[in-house]
């Protein structure tokens, strides 16, 4: 288990304009509803609950008040002075910004031991008062061993991701395609359950160095002859990133996700695949020296402030 590293801002590393990812909107989704936001046109009615919209509907009924009244005479109606009728209810659609999600993916292999999981740990949990300003729902997947596991599902309690966070250990194995696979999946199944959630920021920290492939995670087993080079019964080192790619390729095509990918690894023994991550996700890179994780702080917090 480590503990967590304060550490001094590189102003150097704050321009964060190039971190502006192309064709994508600084705008929040919005989320359109009957009942919660800002009144933006009226619409025939729909579902089991709504909101009236009086002057809507009044102008509807409108142009039909004449007829009515000459052919109210002898009825309960006679004397009144609008009369409005089924065909004439008009309710409003209305619309909210939509909240983001954003996801801590750690890497908390025994790897990362080897590469300042404390500093990392000390940024994340930097972010993630930047999360709770923002009123942002956070959580936290880790992967480790075999497999990648979500300590803390979509919340907005800091105090609960912070203790997990602080606790979590390092060791084993480093399922990183399992995890990218693992964030995707929560950040689409809290957009579709949780309908004030309509972005998601996947924070992934990591040194890139995974060696536990998708198969054996989900399946408890490898089957080697996917794996031209596998020994042993064992995944080649190709095919383990190759298998990284293309999970964070998906990404790419997920018009409601950003990618943050925060490299750790050591830069005297440095394999690039943390970057190329970023690249085909067509996210933000940015490699964690012992000295600038606070400058990966900010990085962040202005990319979650991008989506507000």
């Amino acid at each position: 288990m480590f503990g967590v590293k304060n550490v001094q801002i590189d102003s150097a590393l704050l321009k964060f304009s190039r971190w502006t990812r192309k064709g994508r909107g600084g705008k929040r989704a919005k989320i359109f509803s009957l009942l919660r936001g800002r009144f933006v046109k009226a619409i025939f009615p729909k579902g089991k609950k709504a909101r009236l919209a009086v002057g809507a509907t009044l102008r509807a009924a409108a142009p039909f008040q004449k007829a009515r009244r000459e052919r109210a005479v002898g009825t309960k109606y006679e004397g009144r002075k609008v009369i409005i009728r089924k065909e004439d209810f008009r309710i409003k659609r209305m619309s909210r910004k939509a909240g983001t999600l954003v996801i801590f993916l750690v890497d908390a292999s025994g790897s990362m031991a080897l590469n300042r999981m404390n500093a990392a740990k000390g940024a994340a949990i930097s972010l993630l008062s930047e999360a709770y300003k923002s009123r942002d729902k956070i959580s936290l997947i880790a992967f480790h061993g075999e497999q990648a596991e979500v300590l803390v599902p979509p919340t907005r309690s800091i105090a609960l991701t912070k203790h997990r966070l602080e606790a979590m250990p390092c060791g084993g194995g480093s399922p990183l395609a399992h995890g990218l696979t693992l964030a995707v999946r929560t950040g689409l199944n809290t957009m579709k359950v949780k309908q004030d959630v309509g972005r998601v920021c996947i924070v992934c920290i990591t040194d890139g160095r995974a060696n536990i492939p998708l198969e054996l995670s989900l399946d408890n087993k490898f089957t080697p002859s996917t794996d031209p080079d596998s020994t042993e019964g064992m995944p080649s080192r190709k095919f383990l990133k190759d298998e990284v790619l293309a999970c964070s390729r998906k990404l790419s095509s997920l018009a409601d996700f950003d990618f943050v990918c925060i490299d750790t690894e050591d830069v005297f023994v440095r394999t690039g695949i943390a970057k190329e991550m970023a690249q085909v996700a067509q996210g933000k890179y940015h490699h964690l020296d012992s000295a600038d994780s606070a400058a990966v702080t900010q990085i962040t917090q202005q990319k979650i402030r991008e989506v507000n």
